[in-house]
């Protein structure tokens, strides 16, 4: 079963830096992080459901 908990502070954490990112103007910067966050949260998920 997947640690969802892992996953939502993971994801927040990840927002919450790109929130400070935002602030300073640094967009490109703040939408990667996030891409890059979502790509892994879906991995780790696919990952956990399979075993």
């Amino acid at each position: 079963m997947p640690n969802f908990e892992a996953l939502y502070y993971k994801l927040f954490a990840t927002m919450a830096d790109a929130v400070e990112l935002l602030d300073q103007g640094k967009t490109d910067e703040a939408k990667q992080r996030l891409i890059s966050a979502m790509q892994e949260a879906e991995e780790r998920y696919l990952q956990e459901t399979e075993t």
